[in-house]
C-alpha cells in the first residue's frame, strides 16, 4: 500500500519484476505502425536502414539511461533522473534554473509519449470504420475515434487503478494477441516467397535524392520521427521506482525490449516493401500491412490483421498511458508540477495523472491529423532525449554524484558518446523535424509542439510558489511545535503552590 508523505505526494509501489516491466513496454515494437508507410515516402527502401540505425541509437542512449536509472532508483527513469541531476542541491533562492531545465526535460518526455493515446485511438476508429459497414453508416471516422478513445482510456484506467502489476498482466495478454500474429505476418511473406528482393535492392534510395542541405535537413527530420518509435523502449526504465530489484530489473527489461525492437522494426519494414514495393507502400501509407495480409493469406487474412492491429494499438496505448502518467508523477515528486498531479490511491497508482493524460488526449483526437500530432510529439521527444543525455554527462562530471553506487555501468568513456548523441538530438534532429513539418504539413504541428512545451513555464512558476507555501506552512508548524514543547517545559519548572 502506498503511503502519503508530508507534502501530499504519494509513493509508487515496488511490485513488478523485469519480465512484467518488459510486458508493459512491449507496446514499443508496435510504434512502427504510424510510420510504416511514412518513411518510404522519403527514403524508399533505405527506410529499413533508418529503422535499424534508429534502434542502434536507442541502444547507445539507453545504455546511459540504464546507468542513471539504477544510480537513482527512486527516480522515474528518463524524466526522473534528469530532474534530479539538474536541480541545485540546498538551493536557497526562489527559482532554481537547473530545476527548471530538468523539469522541462520531463515535461517534453511527457508530451512525447502522451499523444500516442490520441494517435492510436484515431487509427482504431479508422480501422473500425473500414471493417464494419454498420458502424460506417452510423458514425464518422472522427466520431469512432472519439468513442474508441473514451472506451479504451476508461477501460485502461479501471485496470490500472489496482496497480502496475495488473497493467503488466494486461500487457502479457495483449502481447500474445498482437505480437505473435505480427511476427507471423512479418515472417510468412519470406517463407511463402511473396517477398521480391528486387523491390528492396532496386529501390534502395530515392531517385531524386541529393546530398544537399534540403535533403540533409529532411534526413535529420526523418531520424527524429523514427526515433520517436525506434528509441521508445527506454520506457522500460521509467518504472524504476516500481521494480522490486531496479539494479537488475532495469537493464534486463531495457535490453530485452531493445533486441525485440531491432528485429521487428527491420523485418516488418522489409516485409512490407518486399511484398508491395515502394510504390505499393506509398499507395497504402496508413495501413500497408492490410494488403500484405491479403497477398499472403487472402481476404480472411486482412480481417484477422485488422483485429490484430486493433489489439496491438490497445497495447501501445497501455504502454504510453502508464509511461506518461509516471512522467507527470515524477515531476510532482521533484517539485516541478502542482502537487495534485502526484496523488496516488491505496494501490500506489497516480490516478490524477492518469485522468489528466486521458483528458488531454481526448482534446488531441479532435485535431484529427495523425501526421500533425506525431510531428508535434517528435519535437518533444528530441528535446527530452537531448536534455537527458546532457544530464548523464553532467552526472558523470559532477563530483556530487561521483560517490554514488552505479549497479549498472555504461562502457568507459560513454559520456563522450552521450554528448555526441545529445547534440544529434539538440539541435540537429529538432531543426530537421521542424523543417520537415514545414515542407509537408505546414506549421500547425510545429506551433502545437512549441505551444504545449511553452505551457510548462507558467505551470512551473506556479508550482514553485505552491512549494514555497508548503515550506512556509511546514516551518510554521515546526515552530509552533517547538514553542509548545518549550511552554510545556517552562510549566514543569514552575513550582506549584499548596
Amino acid at each position: 500500500m502506498s503511503k502519503s508523505i508530508s507534502d501530499g505526494v504519494g509513493h509508487l509501489e515496488r511490485s513488478i519484476n523485469w519480465k512484467q516491466g518488459l510486458a508493459i513496454a512491449l507496446g514499443v515494437p508496435l510504434l512502427i505502425l504510424p510510420s510504416l508507410g511514412y518513411l518510404p515516402m522519403y527514403m524508399a527502401a533505405a527506410a529499413i536502414l533508418v529503422w535499424g540505425l534508429s534502434v542502434i541509437q536507442g541502444f547507445i542512449q539507453n545504455a546511459a539511461y540504464a546507468e542513471m536509472a539504477t544510480t537513482f532508483p527512486k527516480a522515474s527513469g528518463l524524466p526522473g533522473f534528469a530532474q534530479h541531476v539538474f536541480r541545485t542541491e540546498n538551493f536557497k533562492g526562489k527559482y532554481d534554473k537547473g530545476k527548471l531545465i530538468g523539469g522541462f526535460s520531463a515535461w517534453s518526455y511527457w508530451f512525447a509519449w502522451n499523444p500516442v493515446l490520441a494517435i492510436f485511438a484515431i487509427l482504431v476508429g479508422g480501422y473500425l470504420h473500414g471493417l464494419f459497414p454498420v458502424l460506417a453508416e452510423t458514425f464518422t471516422e472522427y466520431q469512432l475515434a472519439l468513442i474508441s478513445g473514451l472506451v479504451i482510456f476508461t477501460g485502461l484506467f479501471i485496470v490500472n487503478w489496482f496497480g502496475l502489476k495488473d497493467g503488466a498482466i494486461l500487457g502479457y495478454i495483449l502481447a500474445a494477441v498482437s505480437l505473435i500474429p505480427l511476427v507471423i505476418l512479418t515472417v510468412a511473406p519470406f517463407a511463402t516467397g511473396h517477398v521480391d528482393f528486387a523491390n528492396i535492392t532496386g529501390n534502395w534510395w530515392p531517385t531524386d535524392w541529393a546530398w544537399d542541405m534540403h535533403h540533409i535537413l529532411i534526413l535529420f527530420g526523418i531520424f527524429a520521427i523514427a526515433q520517436w518509435s525506434a528509441c521508445g523502449w527506454e520506457t522500460a526504465a521509467i518504472y524504476a521506482p516500481e521494480y522490486k530489484n531496479p539494479s537488475k530489473d532495469v537493464p534486463k527489461a531495457l535490453f530485452a525490449c531493445g533486441i525485440i525492437c531491432f528485429l521487428s522494426y527491420v523485418m516488418v519494414q522489409a516485409s512490407v516493401i518486399g511484398v508491395l514495393g515502394v510504390e505499393g507502400v506509398m499507395a497504402e501509407p496508413v495501413s500497408p500491412l492490410i494488403p500484405v495480409a491479403q497477398a499472403v493469406f487472402g481476404e480472411a487474412g486482412s480481417i484477422v490483421t485488422i483485429i490484430m492491429l486493433i489489439a496491438a494499438m490497445i497495447l501501445i496505448i497501455q504502454t504510453a498511458y502508464l509511461g506518461s502518467s509516471r512522467a507527470l508523477h515524477s515531476m510532482t515528486t521533484e517539485g516541478n508540477l502542482p502537487k495534485v498531479f502526484g496523488k496516488t490511491n491505496r494501490h500506489g497508482t497516480p490516478f490524477i495523472a492518469l485522468l489528466v493524460t486521458a483528458a488531454f488526449n481526448l482534446v488531441l483526437i479532435s485535431m484529427g491529423s495523425l501526421s500533425a500530432i506525431l510531428a508535434a510529439a517528435a519535437i518533444g521527444y528530441t528535446c527530452a532525449n537531448g536534455i537527458s543525455l546532457f544530464a548523464y554527462v553532467r552526472a558523470k562530471k559532477n563530483p556530487a554524484f561521483a560517490s554514488l553506487e552505479r549497479p549498472f555501468k555504461a562502457p568507459k568513456g560513454w559520456k563522450n558518446v552521450a554528448m555526441i548523441f545529445g547534440l544529434f538530438n539538440l539541435p540537429l534532429c529538432l531543426i530537421g523535424v521542424v523543417y520537415l513539418n514545414s515542407q509537408e504539413i505546414g506549421w500547425t504541428s510545429t506551433w502545437l509542439g512549441f505551444l504545449v512545451l511553452a505551457l510548462y513555464i507558467p505551470i512551473w512558476f506556479y508550482s514553485q510558489r505552491e512549494s514555497g507555501r508548503w515550506d512556509n506552512e511546514a516551518t510554521a508548524a515546526n515552530s509552533s511545535d517547538i514553542d509548545s514543547e518549550n511552554d510545556a517545559e517552562d510549566l514543569e519548572q514552575v513550582p506549584t503552590s499548596r
